[in-house]
Protein backbone atom coordinates (compact mmCIF):
# COMPACT_ATOMS: atom_id res chain seq x y z
CA UNK A 1 0.00 0.00 0.00
CA UNK A 2 1.18 3.01 -0.91
CA UNK A 3 1.41 6.25 1.40
CA UNK A 4 -0.03 8.81 -0.03
CA UNK A 5 -1.44 12.72 1.21
CA UNK A 6 -3.40 14.73 -0.79
CA UNK A 7 -2.65 12.53 -4.31
CA UNK A 8 1.25 12.82 -3.55
CA UNK A 9 2.93 9.17 -3.33
CA UNK A 10 5.53 10.42 0.08
CA UNK A 11 7.55 6.62 -0.92
CA UNK A 12 8.71 8.32 -3.81
CA UNK A 13 9.32 11.09 -2.63
CA UNK A 14 11.42 10.14 -0.02
CA UNK A 15 12.99 7.78 -1.84
CA UNK A 16 14.10 10.96 -4.69
CA UNK A 17 15.05 12.73 -1.82
CA UNK A 18 17.36 9.89 -0.13
CA UNK A 19 19.24 9.58 -3.85
CA UNK A 20 19.46 13.27 -4.17
CA UNK A 21 21.20 13.00 -0.94
CA UNK A 22 23.50 10.51 -2.45
CA UNK A 23 24.04 11.69 -5.76
CA UNK A 24 22.64 15.05 -6.47
CA UNK A 25 23.10 14.20 -10.35
CA UNK A 26 19.74 12.80 -9.79
CA UNK A 27 17.90 15.18 -9.14
CA UNK A 28 18.48 16.49 -13.01
CA UNK A 29 16.18 15.75 -14.96
CA UNK A 30 16.12 16.03 -18.96
CA UNK A 31 12.71 17.82 -20.46
CA UNK A 32 13.43 17.09 -24.77
CA UNK A 33 10.85 17.98 -27.56
CA UNK A 34 11.33 18.30 -30.63
CA UNK A 35 8.15 20.57 -32.36
CA UNK A 36 7.67 21.42 -36.08
CA UNK A 37 6.12 25.05 -37.14
CA UNK A 38 3.22 24.36 -39.26
CA UNK A 39 3.86 26.48 -42.66
CA UNK A 40 0.05 25.59 -44.06
CA UNK A 41 -1.73 28.52 -44.00
CA UNK A 42 -5.22 26.31 -43.51
CA UNK A 43 -3.94 24.67 -40.19
CA UNK A 44 -5.65 24.81 -36.99
CA UNK A 45 -2.22 25.49 -35.97
CA UNK A 46 0.85 27.06 -35.86
CA UNK A 47 3.34 24.81 -33.90
CA UNK A 48 3.14 20.85 -33.03
CA UNK A 49 5.70 19.13 -30.81
CA UNK A 50 4.97 15.46 -28.76
CA UNK A 51 6.63 15.21 -25.44
CA UNK A 52 7.16 12.34 -23.77
CA UNK A 53 6.44 11.19 -20.20
CA UNK A 54 6.91 8.29 -18.03
CA UNK A 55 4.27 6.93 -19.33
CA UNK A 56 3.66 7.55 -22.63
CA UNK A 57 3.69 10.85 -25.08
CA UNK A 58 1.37 13.68 -25.96
CA UNK A 59 0.92 15.58 -28.72
CA UNK A 60 0.37 19.70 -27.59
CA UNK A 61 -0.85 21.85 -30.72
CA UNK A 62 -0.05 25.69 -29.87
CA UNK A 63 -1.72 28.28 -31.92
CA UNK A 64 -1.10 32.35 -31.60
CA UNK A 65 -3.48 34.61 -30.48
CA UNK A 66 -5.31 36.53 -33.57
CA UNK A 67 -3.63 39.87 -32.74
CA UNK A 68 0.24 37.82 -32.93
CA UNK A 69 -0.44 36.85 -36.63
CA UNK A 70 -2.16 33.35 -35.75
CA UNK A 71 -5.92 32.06 -35.51
CA UNK A 72 -7.03 31.54 -32.09
CA UNK A 73 -7.83 28.47 -32.52
CA UNK A 74 -5.79 26.45 -29.54
CA UNK A 75 -3.89 27.95 -26.54
CA UNK A 76 -0.98 30.10 -27.35
CA UNK A 77 2.16 29.83 -26.08
CA UNK A 78 2.30 32.18 -23.02
CA UNK A 79 -0.87 30.53 -21.70
CA UNK A 80 0.75 26.75 -21.88
CA UNK A 81 3.35 28.39 -19.89
CA UNK A 82 1.59 30.07 -17.30
CA UNK A 83 -0.29 27.04 -16.89
CA UNK A 84 2.82 25.72 -16.45
CA UNK A 85 3.98 27.87 -13.62
CA UNK A 86 0.22 27.64 -12.13
CA UNK A 87 0.38 23.80 -12.00
CA UNK A 88 4.50 23.71 -10.85
CA UNK A 89 3.56 26.02 -7.96
CA UNK A 90 0.43 24.45 -6.76
CA UNK A 91 2.02 20.94 -6.83
CA UNK A 92 4.73 22.67 -5.37
CA UNK A 93 2.69 23.92 -2.19
CA UNK A 94 0.78 20.46 -2.34
CA UNK A 95 4.05 18.51 -2.23
CA UNK A 96 5.55 20.52 0.72
CA UNK A 97 1.69 20.10 2.52
CA UNK A 98 2.11 16.14 2.21
CA UNK A 99 5.29 15.80 3.46
CA UNK A 100 4.24 17.51 6.43
CA UNK A 101 1.66 15.70 6.84
CA UNK A 102 -0.84 18.54 6.34
CA UNK A 103 -3.97 17.28 4.66
CA UNK A 104 -5.85 19.06 2.36
CA UNK A 105 -9.75 19.10 2.25
CA UNK A 106 -9.69 21.58 -0.66
CA UNK A 107 -7.29 23.38 -2.99
CA UNK A 108 -8.21 25.51 -6.12
CA UNK A 109 -6.15 28.28 -7.30
CA UNK A 110 -7.39 31.20 -9.68
CA UNK A 111 -4.19 33.04 -11.42
CA UNK A 112 -4.07 36.31 -13.02
CA UNK A 113 -1.51 38.06 -14.93
CA UNK A 114 -1.09 40.62 -17.86
CA UNK A 115 1.24 39.63 -20.55
CA UNK A 116 2.85 42.66 -22.08
CA UNK A 117 3.93 42.38 -26.01
CA UNK A 118 5.01 45.34 -26.84
CA UNK A 119 9.03 44.31 -25.92
CA UNK A 120 7.57 41.73 -28.60
CA UNK A 121 6.69 44.24 -31.27
CA UNK A 122 10.27 46.07 -30.46
CA UNK A 123 7.89 48.67 -29.06
CA UNK A 124 9.37 49.65 -25.73
CA UNK A 125 12.20 47.46 -23.32
CA UNK A 126 9.68 46.75 -20.69
CA UNK A 127 9.11 43.36 -18.73
CA UNK A 128 7.07 40.24 -20.20
CA UNK A 129 4.74 40.88 -17.27
CA UNK A 130 4.47 42.62 -13.84
CA UNK A 131 3.82 39.79 -11.84
CA UNK A 132 1.66 36.84 -11.50
CA UNK A 133 -1.13 36.42 -8.95
CA UNK A 134 -2.48 33.59 -7.39
CA UNK A 135 -5.65 33.64 -5.07
CA UNK A 136 -5.21 30.17 -3.19
CA UNK A 137 -8.11 28.55 -1.51
CA UNK A 138 -6.76 25.87 0.62
CA UNK A 139 -8.36 24.25 3.47
CA UNK A 140 -6.92 21.27 5.49
CA UNK A 141 -8.27 19.08 8.05
CA UNK A 142 -5.59 19.04 10.36
CA UNK A 143 -3.72 22.68 9.91
CA UNK A 144 -4.66 26.42 10.26
CA UNK A 145 -4.28 29.30 8.01
CA UNK A 146 -0.39 30.02 9.35
CA UNK A 147 0.57 26.94 8.95
CA UNK A 148 -1.44 26.90 5.00
CA UNK A 149 0.68 30.95 4.85
CA UNK A 150 4.20 29.30 6.09
CA UNK A 151 3.94 26.22 3.62
CA UNK A 152 2.97 28.90 0.69
CA UNK A 153 6.05 30.57 1.76
CA UNK A 154 8.04 27.60 1.21
CA UNK A 155 6.29 27.11 -2.10
CA UNK A 156 7.10 30.67 -2.99
CA UNK A 157 10.74 29.80 -2.50
CA UNK A 158 10.88 26.33 -4.02
CA UNK A 159 9.00 25.87 -6.95
CA UNK A 160 11.19 25.47 -9.88
CA UNK A 161 8.64 27.72 -12.35
CA UNK A 162 9.08 30.40 -9.73
CA UNK A 163 12.93 29.97 -9.12
CA UNK A 164 13.10 30.22 -13.16
CA UNK A 165 11.15 33.00 -13.44
CA UNK A 166 13.27 35.37 -11.21
CA UNK A 167 16.36 34.30 -11.81
CA UNK A 168 18.68 34.17 -15.12
CA UNK A 169 18.44 31.08 -17.25
CA UNK A 170 20.85 30.84 -19.57
CA UNK A 171 19.47 29.97 -23.18
CA UNK A 172 21.97 28.86 -26.11
CA UNK A 173 19.31 28.69 -29.43
CA UNK A 174 21.14 28.30 -32.84
CA UNK A 175 20.45 27.67 -36.63
CA UNK A 176 21.59 24.06 -37.53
Amino acid sequence: MTNKINNVDLDKVSNTVAKGKEDKNTLKKPVNLQGEWNLDPDSECQFKTELSFENGKEVIEIDSPSFLGGGGNRLGPMAYCIAGITSCFIGTFVGIAAQQGVKLTKLKVNTECNINFAKTFDLADEPITEGINFQIEAQSENADNSKLQAILKMAEERCPAMYSMSHKVDVNAKIV
